[in-house]
């Protein structure tokens, strides 16, 4: 059984299952659909509470969103944990400025790297919050729920992820 942890990739079927209890416990207890993208918003108001105080808090995203350290930033600290410790376990963990793929189609320039890198996470953090949710949120926890909006939202995650993709890499990938 504790092998399973030193392989390098799961099953998707276990994975998924995985999830499944994972998001059905998440409602059982806590009555709540599992998500992340609040979280970096989340940040976003604790830093600029730091900087600007009280006021940050009376702002109307931050009324409804309470900036604070709360489970869906522990889901966000969780996954970058078990990320390292499964890498570790399997004997895959390697720091990589600039991926194979990357570096094929353009080059193994690191700061256009993490430039590409940088803006393509602004883009999905603010497609996640004008969406009201991220690839967690609506594609486990509101499919789950039976929810049009979020099944629409997750058809619009995979038809845009391959359609970037694509055209990035050529289409090489499929």
């Amino acid at each position: 059984m504790l092998e399973w942890f030193t392989v390098a990739r799961w099953s998707p079927y276990i994975a998924g299952a995985g999830i499944g209890i994972l998001i059905w416990t998440t409602f059982l207890l806590s009555d709540r659909p599992l998500g992340a993208s609040t979280a970096y918003a989340k940040t976003a108001g604790i830093m600029e509470s730091a900087i600007f105080g009280k006021r940050v808090k009376s702002m109307p995203y931050y009324r409804l969103f309470s900036p604070k350290f709360d489970w869906q930033w522990m889901i966000v600290a969780g996954v970058v944990i078990g990320a390292f410790i499964s890498s570790y376990l399997s004997g895959t963990f390697g720091l990589l400025l600039v991926p194979p793929l990357f570096a094929e189609s353009f080059g193994a320039n690191v700061v256009l790297r993490a430039s590409v890198a940088l803006f393509g996470g602004i883009l999905m953090g603010l497609g996640a919050r004008w969406a009201g949710g991220c690839t967690s949120g609506h594609g486990i926890s509101g499919t789950l729920q039976l929810s049009i909006a979020s099944w629409v939202a997750a058809a619009c995650f995979f038809a845009g992820g391959i359609l970037i993709a694509g055209l990035m890499f050529g289409f090489r990938f499929i």
